[in-house]
Protein backbone atom coordinates (compact mmCIF):
# COMPACT_ATOMS: atom_id res chain seq x y z
CA UNK A 1 0.00 0.00 0.00
CA UNK A 2 1.05 3.51 -1.00
CA UNK A 3 1.58 6.07 1.25
CA UNK A 4 -1.06 8.08 -0.27
CA UNK A 5 -3.66 5.62 -0.05
CA UNK A 6 -2.52 4.66 3.85
CA UNK A 7 -2.83 8.47 4.41
CA UNK A 8 -6.34 8.55 3.34
CA UNK A 9 -7.20 5.60 5.15
CA UNK A 10 -6.58 7.13 8.34
CA UNK A 11 -8.51 10.27 7.20
CA UNK A 12 -11.34 8.22 6.64
CA UNK A 13 -10.95 6.33 9.65
CA UNK A 14 -10.02 10.11 11.74
CA UNK A 15 -13.22 11.54 10.00
CA UNK A 16 -15.47 7.84 10.77
CA UNK A 17 -14.60 8.16 14.59
CA UNK A 18 -15.15 12.46 14.95
CA UNK A 19 -18.51 11.94 13.29
CA UNK A 20 -19.52 8.64 15.87
CA UNK A 21 -17.83 10.33 18.91
CA UNK A 22 -19.82 13.59 18.19
CA UNK A 23 -22.84 11.59 18.14
CA UNK A 24 -22.33 9.76 21.05
CA UNK A 25 -21.71 13.00 23.37
CA UNK A 26 -24.57 14.62 22.26
CA UNK A 27 -26.79 11.55 23.29
CA UNK A 28 -24.81 11.19 26.52
CA UNK A 29 -24.73 14.55 27.50
CA UNK A 30 -28.44 15.39 27.70
CA UNK A 31 -28.83 13.47 30.35
CA UNK A 32 -26.71 14.90 32.16
CA UNK A 33 -27.53 17.14 35.25
CA UNK A 34 -25.29 20.20 35.02
CA UNK A 35 -24.64 22.79 37.87
CA UNK A 36 -22.19 25.73 38.12
CA UNK A 37 -19.84 27.09 40.34
CA UNK A 38 -18.60 30.75 40.37
CA UNK A 39 -19.92 31.55 36.61
CA UNK A 40 -20.53 35.33 37.85
CA UNK A 41 -17.49 36.83 36.90
CA UNK A 42 -17.33 35.41 33.53
CA UNK A 43 -20.99 36.36 33.33
CA UNK A 44 -19.50 39.91 33.95
CA UNK A 45 -16.79 40.17 31.70
CA UNK A 46 -18.94 38.78 28.79
CA UNK A 47 -21.78 41.29 29.46
CA UNK A 48 -18.70 43.53 29.06
CA UNK A 49 -17.26 42.28 25.91
CA UNK A 50 -14.41 41.18 26.95
CA UNK A 51 -12.43 38.18 25.76
CA UNK A 52 -11.58 35.72 27.79
CA UNK A 53 -9.07 32.99 27.73
CA UNK A 54 -10.14 29.69 29.31
CA UNK A 55 -7.82 27.28 30.56
CA UNK A 56 -8.29 23.24 31.71
CA UNK A 57 -6.68 20.41 32.11
CA UNK A 58 -6.96 18.08 29.45
CA UNK A 59 -8.73 15.28 30.89
CA UNK A 60 -11.48 17.50 31.45
CA UNK A 61 -12.10 18.52 27.83
CA UNK A 62 -15.26 16.57 27.34
CA UNK A 63 -18.28 17.81 29.39
CA UNK A 64 -16.47 21.55 28.76
CA UNK A 65 -16.81 21.22 24.94
CA UNK A 66 -20.12 20.58 25.78
CA UNK A 67 -21.10 23.29 28.17
CA UNK A 68 -19.04 25.79 26.16
CA UNK A 69 -20.58 25.24 22.81
CA UNK A 70 -21.70 27.35 20.56
CA UNK A 71 -20.24 30.51 22.03
CA UNK A 72 -17.71 30.62 19.28
CA UNK A 73 -14.80 30.40 21.80
CA UNK A 74 -11.02 28.77 19.61
CA UNK A 75 -9.58 26.03 21.03
CA UNK A 76 -5.79 25.10 20.63
CA UNK A 77 -5.63 21.90 19.21
CA UNK A 78 -2.65 19.61 18.48
CA UNK A 79 -1.66 18.82 14.96
CA UNK A 80 -1.11 15.19 15.85
CA UNK A 81 -3.92 12.40 14.65
CA UNK A 82 -5.84 12.46 17.87
CA UNK A 83 -6.06 16.10 17.79
CA UNK A 84 -7.65 15.62 14.19
CA UNK A 85 -10.63 13.77 15.56
CA UNK A 86 -10.96 16.06 18.21
CA UNK A 87 -10.98 18.80 16.19
CA UNK A 88 -13.50 17.79 13.84
CA UNK A 89 -15.74 17.17 16.88
CA UNK A 90 -15.30 20.28 18.09
CA UNK A 91 -16.20 22.42 15.58
CA UNK A 92 -19.34 20.30 14.77
CA UNK A 93 -20.11 22.17 18.52
CA UNK A 94 -19.35 25.32 17.19
CA UNK A 95 -16.00 25.73 17.82
CA UNK A 96 -13.19 27.42 15.98
CA UNK A 97 -9.57 26.05 15.75
CA UNK A 98 -6.21 26.62 15.79
CA UNK A 99 -3.47 23.71 15.15
CA UNK A 100 -0.71 23.52 17.03
CA UNK A 101 1.35 22.86 20.23
CA UNK A 102 4.53 23.64 22.45
CA UNK A 103 6.30 21.00 20.52
CA UNK A 104 4.95 21.54 17.06
CA UNK A 105 3.58 24.63 15.11
CA UNK A 106 3.99 26.80 18.50
CA UNK A 107 4.95 30.16 17.03
CA UNK A 108 2.24 30.11 14.45
CA UNK A 109 -0.45 28.55 17.39
CA UNK A 110 -0.12 31.02 19.66
CA UNK A 111 -0.49 34.06 17.09
CA UNK A 112 -3.35 32.58 15.67
CA UNK A 113 -4.69 32.48 19.07
CA UNK A 114 -3.82 36.48 19.73
CA UNK A 115 -5.38 37.24 16.63
CA UNK A 116 -8.74 35.76 17.67
CA UNK A 117 -8.76 37.45 21.09
CA UNK A 118 -7.99 40.76 19.54
CA UNK A 119 -10.94 40.10 16.72
CA UNK A 120 -12.97 39.71 19.85
CA UNK A 121 -13.19 36.50 20.79
CA UNK A 122 -12.89 33.72 23.53
CA UNK A 123 -9.80 31.32 23.57
CA UNK A 124 -9.30 27.74 25.10
CA UNK A 125 -6.25 26.08 26.20
CA UNK A 126 -5.10 22.63 27.64
CA UNK A 127 -1.91 23.47 29.56
CA UNK A 128 -0.90 20.06 29.74
CA UNK A 129 -2.38 18.64 26.44
CA UNK A 130 -1.91 17.28 23.58
CA UNK A 131 0.09 14.00 25.50
CA UNK A 132 1.26 15.34 29.13
CA UNK A 133 2.60 15.14 31.05
CA UNK A 134 -1.19 15.40 33.17
CA UNK A 135 -1.14 18.41 34.98
CA UNK A 136 2.08 19.85 33.92
CA UNK A 137 1.78 23.44 32.73
CA UNK A 138 2.90 24.30 29.48
CA UNK A 139 3.08 28.23 29.36
CA UNK A 140 1.68 29.17 25.92
CA UNK A 141 -1.69 30.43 27.98
CA UNK A 142 0.00 32.71 29.93
CA UNK A 143 2.32 34.16 26.91
CA UNK A 144 -1.38 34.65 24.75
CA UNK A 145 -2.62 36.54 27.98
CA UNK A 146 0.25 38.83 27.91
CA UNK A 147 0.53 39.69 24.88
CA UNK A 148 -3.74 40.42 24.69
CA UNK A 149 -4.12 41.50 28.49
CA UNK A 150 -7.02 38.94 28.46
CA UNK A 151 -8.03 37.43 31.37
CA UNK A 152 -7.60 33.61 31.75
CA UNK A 153 -10.34 31.74 33.64
CA UNK A 154 -9.47 28.49 34.66
CA UNK A 155 -12.34 25.96 34.08
CA UNK A 156 -12.78 22.37 35.31
CA UNK A 157 -15.33 19.59 35.40
CA UNK A 158 -16.26 16.92 38.23
CA UNK A 159 -19.07 14.12 38.03
CA UNK A 160 -20.83 12.71 40.44
CA UNK A 161 -20.35 8.56 38.41
CA UNK A 162 -18.23 8.98 35.90
CA UNK A 163 -15.66 6.65 33.76
CA UNK A 164 -12.02 7.19 33.53
CA UNK A 165 -10.01 6.32 30.55
CA UNK A 166 -6.45 4.48 31.49
CA UNK A 167 -5.03 7.24 29.37
CA UNK A 168 -2.08 9.30 30.87
CA UNK A 169 -4.86 12.33 31.12
CA UNK A 170 -7.40 10.19 32.77
CA UNK A 171 -9.69 11.59 30.86
CA UNK A 172 -13.06 12.27 32.32
CA UNK A 173 -16.34 10.69 30.84
CA UNK A 174 -19.24 11.48 32.96
CA UNK A 175 -21.75 8.41 32.81
CA UNK A 176 -25.53 8.74 31.69
CA UNK A 177 -27.57 11.20 33.99
CA UNK A 178 -24.39 12.08 36.21
CA UNK A 179 -24.81 15.22 38.04
CA UNK A 180 -21.82 17.34 35.82
CA UNK A 181 -20.14 20.27 38.33
CA UNK A 182 -18.82 22.83 36.04
CA UNK A 183 -16.08 25.15 38.50
CA UNK A 184 -14.83 28.38 37.25
CA UNK A 185 -11.58 30.19 39.31
CA UNK A 186 -10.97 33.50 39.33
CA UNK A 187 -9.86 35.60 36.56
CA UNK A 188 -6.37 36.41 36.22
CA UNK A 189 -4.42 38.36 33.88
CA UNK A 190 -0.57 37.26 33.23
CA UNK A 191 0.31 41.12 33.51
CA UNK A 192 4.22 41.06 32.37
CA UNK A 193 7.23 42.59 30.48
CA UNK A 194 7.79 40.03 28.46
CA UNK A 195 6.93 36.30 27.29
CA UNK A 196 9.82 35.02 29.89
CA UNK A 197 8.62 36.91 32.65
CA UNK A 198 4.65 35.47 31.90
CA UNK A 199 5.94 31.70 31.22
CA UNK A 200 7.38 32.60 34.95
CA UNK A 201 3.50 32.45 36.43
CA UNK A 202 2.72 28.37 35.76
CA UNK A 203 2.68 27.84 39.72
CA UNK A 204 1.00 30.41 40.19
CA UNK A 205 -1.72 29.51 37.23
CA UNK A 206 -1.39 25.62 38.44
CA UNK A 207 -2.35 26.65 41.83
CA UNK A 208 -5.59 28.66 40.62
CA UNK A 209 -6.32 25.71 37.97
CA UNK A 210 -6.25 23.00 41.24
CA UNK A 211 -8.34 25.16 42.79
CA UNK A 212 -11.08 25.21 40.20
CA UNK A 213 -10.61 21.23 40.36
CA UNK A 214 -10.99 21.04 43.77
CA UNK A 215 -13.87 23.10 43.32
CA UNK A 216 -15.54 21.08 40.79
CA UNK A 217 -15.15 17.86 42.72
CA UNK A 218 -16.68 19.07 46.00
CA UNK A 219 -19.53 17.17 47.53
Amino acid sequence: MTAAAIDARRARRRALLSRLGGGALRVLARTWRIRYVNRAPLDALRAARQPVIFMLWHGDMLPLLWVQRRQGITVLISEHGDGEIIARVAMSLGYKTVRGSSSRGADRALLGMCRAIDEGGDGAFTPDGPRGPAHTFAPGVLIVSQRTRAPVIPISAGASRAWRLSSWDRFLIPKPFARVTIAYGTPTVAHAASAREAASQAPRFTELLDQARAAANHD
